[in-house]
């Protein structure tokens, strides 16, 4: 057995893993307890990085359309990229040059997106390159620049283990970064004065470990900022020396702050205004207070100005360039920040260089050996998909993202796509909502295939390294770019080989490096050999230095003209919808604890279903009353840009006039485009970030009272093409939900709910992909005045396949058997009776809190409910043990028990 050292391709804590492989298969993965970033740490994704390390679902060789109406047919490299180039250049001869785009990821390596973006603003002379980062951090960038002059988080996950406040907002730290979260629980294990305060409309698990949770009402962030400024200017908690010493515009924002009373304000944001002042005092008086924050503060209409608000706190108070005390931008994709460092977005140049500086222009062109770089910025994200259906773009190559799920407003997205004369994409998985639209597919190495450098979001440079050749055809992205990029100078009469002259990875990062001389992010110091021998290394780490900088702007000195800081003047503005009466209520959006952006990767792994088996809409109690609604019923969730049928359940954590839905699932795994088929295209003006995180909606019950349940194994490497085959089948039912399940063994679950019985030839399609058309392995029942149909298939006594039509109450305890193995006759014959009815002593298991250790929801609640602390729980069950994903939930519902406890006693 081989072992490599490279990062995890998950979120942007950066973490270093140790693969595992035997020959040309990647067999495990744990964490690496040398990586700063982690020190062996995981969580439940990154734990289970080897589980997806399989080729079922892989893109394994180039397919071309030769017609819009035809079915992509498998082609050669040589074809595949000859077309590609013969129709980009068509397109740009005829069009000109912002006739096309690209639209790229910040999962790509530091040394992809610099390709990538050569080949867009230097070979083409076309500022059309964005990314998926700009759904996630754009805001984050622009809210640096505007403050601190540069997009250079000043802090680091150090900052954690010396601050005595904390404030997370827009944040669920502990399911979208349960590595920091972990970090967190230890700093303040080791210093229970820290204080946490939680701003977030939800009650997280987050939220519920704070102190003081802010429910802030959507939206409201400036008005909680700027009252908290407003009482640290009546209470004398600002720093008036570094203020006059380090900053500029500071009595124009204070006016601002003076204007917004705490009762106006804690209306705007409906909460207490003591809250408020507790806030603002914790904060004000801390000896290092330290802010992380991510979607919630970015995705939005005025994300700079959310971002820029509380970075106006840290200067206000002085809590910045120290130990413990910054405004911390937590990254959201493994490289949004490497892609960043380049320049890969279409408002931007490399090594944060201004797209409007003439002299930064003229740099990168001389760098590149091009006549010259554009000056007209390209179209970001929103923009760019608005302009394939103006037809302004009218060929677009897209790389390791999925838009045709991720983008807001989907209906129009899949029309921008449906009508793009020419779309290109470089994905590693053939599946994604976005390959149905894609003329050509070009298949791509992916995590445990790839070398290169990965940014986190401390700063910290880290290798990724290859511990297995990519399957079938796929090739490393960088090597696809430059392949294209050469044939495509060739046909417009360039000399492409000369700027694009790379044989190795090596060679893209020595050049981004050099880009880097002399600027904010100064990496000159930083090479391959150092980063082996010396691990990973945070910039700037200049020629000359042997280790990078740990925090930023320690001297007082920022990266604007006048070497001060700045105040934004911020003021509360609304979001671009608010309920009424055909919408009244608002979607909050977000991310779960195991599942990754459209599950192309997460999909596969079954035990990552176990914690969260569908997209379920969390809505207050009082709200499903007024609407009749009781949990497991399904509702049309309707914006004015779509709809989407859904589960509903009753949660707590969210106001009354709020409901939630995690934005992983796609129509690869539900009936539907998934939660942006409600979302809001309109973005910030100064960021161009898109507002996913509210939208006006309507929730009203379907009454479907037909149901079907298929269950089965899936055996051998290649079980994922039984979910592939059902996948084009989610489409004819109201709702279906698809998914996976098991641990020791994968199952399949597929889910739907209709107004009456399916067609016969929609169940005997489905039957047919289960297997269920064997007769020699088939027990059946069959009602048809009934609407009943159901059918089992077995081999050596193991069930493999159930499908249940019209009546399913044997489905719960049927997946249980199935994966306990359990196959006694009587299973079959209770399952397949007219109404089923379980076995004695079968009851469903329910969900899986501990994915490590597979703990459910009903063994803690059983051993809670006796009495068992916390402690005992752990030792008892061994959950939360392992990766410590599950710690939050763990603490939280032993905190409920006990205050179920005291109120019986």
């Amino acid at each position: 057995m081989n072992e490599t050292k490279s990062t995890c391709c998950y979120c942007g804590v950066g973490c270093g893993v140790i693969i595992q492989s035997e020959g040309t298969r990647i067999i495990g993965v744990r964490g690496d307890p040398d990586h700063p970033a982690n020190f062996g740490r995981l969580c439940t994704k990154g734990a289970t990085l080897h589980l997806s390390a399989r080729h079922d679902t892989r893109a394994l060789y180039p397919e071309l359309r030769n017609a819009r109406n035809e079915t992509r047919k498998r082609v050669s490299w040589d074809e595949a990229l000859d077309r590609a180039a013969e129709r980009f250049a068509a397109t740009i001869r005829e069009h000109g040059p912002d006739s096309v785009a690209f639209y790229v990821s910040g999962q790509l390596l530091t040394e992809d997106y610099y390709v990538f973006n050569k080949l867009a603003k230097g070979l083409i002379g076309t500022n059309n390159v964005d990314t998926n980062s700009r759904l996630c951090m754009s805001s984050a960038v622009a809210g640096y620049k505007a403050t601190l002059g540069a997009d250079a988080p000043p802090s680091c996950y150090e900052d954690i283990d010396h601050a005595d406040c904390l404030i997370i907002a827009g944040s669920n730290t502990a399911f979208a970064h349960p590595v920091v979260f972990r970090r967190i629980e230890d700093a303040r294990a080791r210093n229970p004065a820290l204080k946490i305060v939680v701003v977030d409309p939800r009650r997280t698990d987050t939220a519920a470990a704070a102190d003081l949770h802010l429910a802030i009402e959507p939206g409201s962030d400036i008005a909680l900022f700027n009252a908290m400024l407003h009482v640290m200017l009546t209470e004398n908690l600002v720093d008036r020396d570094y203020i006059a010493a380090h900053t500029e515009g500071f009595e124009t924002l204070a006016r601002t702050a003076r204007e917004t009373t705490l009762e106006a304000a804690a209306a705007i944001c409906g909460v207490a205004a003591g809250d408020i002042v507790t806030a603002a005092r914790w904060f004000g008086r801390a000896r290092a207070a330290l802010s992380l924050y991510c979607q919630g503060l970015n995705q939005s209409t005025h994300g700079t100005h959310n971002n820029a608000a509380l970075i106006n706190l840290h200067l206000a108070a002085g809590q910045i360039g120290r130990p413990g005390a910054g405004p911390f931008s937590l990254t959201g994709q493994p490289n949004a920040m490497g892609g960043r460092e380049v320049g890969g977005l279409a408002n931007q140049l490399s090594a944060h260089r201004d797209l409007a500086n003439p002299a930064h222009r003229a740099e990168v062109a001389k760098l590149w050996g091009v006549a010259d770089v554009p000056a007209r910025p390209g179209k970001t994200a929103v923009e760019l998909f608005d302009a394939l259906a103006s037809g302004e773009v009218k060929a677009v190559w897209i790389a390791c993202t999925n838009p045709a799920q991720s983008m807001p407003g989907q209906t129009a997205v899949r029309a921008a796509l449906a009508r793009a004369r020419f779309v290109v994409l470089q994905e590693a998985y053939r599946n994604t909502d976005t390959a149905a639209y894609a003329d050509l597919l070009l298949p791509a190495a992916s995590w445990g295939e790839k070398d290169g450098t990965v940014t986190n979001s401390e700063r910290r440079i880290s290798r990724v390294r290859a511990a297995a050749p990519a399957p079938g055809e796929a090739r490393a992205d960088w090597k696809i770019a430059v392949d294209f990029a050469r044939r495509l100078g060739e046909k417009l009469g360039g000399d492409a080989a000369r700027i694009f002259p790379y044989t190795d990875v090596e060679q893209i990062f020595n050049e981004h490096r050099e880009s880097t001389r002399g600027r904010d992010l100064d990496i000159t110091g930083l090479t391959y050999a150092l980063l082996e021998s010396a691990g990973p290394q945070q910039w700037p780490l200049p020629e000359g230095e042997v280790t990078g900088r740990t925090r930023l702007y320690e001297d007082g000195v920022f990266q604007t003209e006048s070497g001060r800081a700045r105040f934004v003047d911020t003021k509360q503005l609304a979001p671009a919808e608010a309920a009424d009466a055909a919408y009244p209520l608002l979607l909050n959006t977000g991310r779960l604890r195991d599942q990754w952006h459209g599950m192309s990767r997460t999909g596969t792994v079954a035990r990552l279903f176990n914690h969260a088996a569908e997209a379920l809409l969390d809505m207050h109690p009082r709200d499903m009353a007024a609407r009749s609604l009781a949990g497991g019923d399904v509702v049309r969730i309707r914006s004015r840009r779509g709809e989407l049928a859904v589960r509903v359940e009753a949660s707590s954590d969210v106001k009354p006039g709020q409901v939630f839905l995690p934005m992983h699932w796609g129509s690869q795994f539900m009936s539907g485009a998934g939660a942006n088929a409600l979302t809001v295209p309109a973005f910030d003006p100064w960021s161009k970030q898109p507002e996913l995180k509210l939208a006006a909606v309507a929730v009203e019950k379907l009454e479907l009272p037909y149901e079907i349940v298929a269950l089965a194994r899936l055996d051998g490497a290649s079980g994922l093409a039984l979910a592939e085959s059902l996948q084009p089948l989610l489409k004819n039912f109201t709702w279906a939900s698809l998914g996976l399940f098991g641990r020791d063994e994968d199952f399949l679950a597929f889910y739907a709910r209709c107004e009456a019985a399916p067609s016969t030839e929609l169940l005997a399609a489905m039957d047919a992909a289960l297997g269920l058309d064997d007769k020699d392995a088939l027990l059946s029942y069959s009602d048809a005045a009934r609407g009943i149909s159901k059918k089992i298939r077995f081999a050596a006594s193991r069930i493999l396949a159930v499908r249940l039509a019209g009546e399913t109450r044997a489905a719960s305890w049927l997946k249980r058997a199935m994966m306990e193995g359990v196959a006694a006759p009587e299973l079959w014959r209770f399952a397949l009776a007219p109404l089923a009815i379980p076995p004695a002593g079968r009851p469903p298991r329910g969900r899986i809190v501990c994915n490590c250790m597979d703990v459910s929801e009903d063994e803690i609640r059983a051993k809670l409910a006796r009495g068992a602390s916390l402690t005992e729980l752990q030792r008892s069950l061994n959950c939360g043990t392992v990766c410590g994903s599950c710690a939050p939930e763990l603490k939280r519902m032993a905190g409920e028990a006990r205050t179920q406890f005291n109120a019986a006693a």
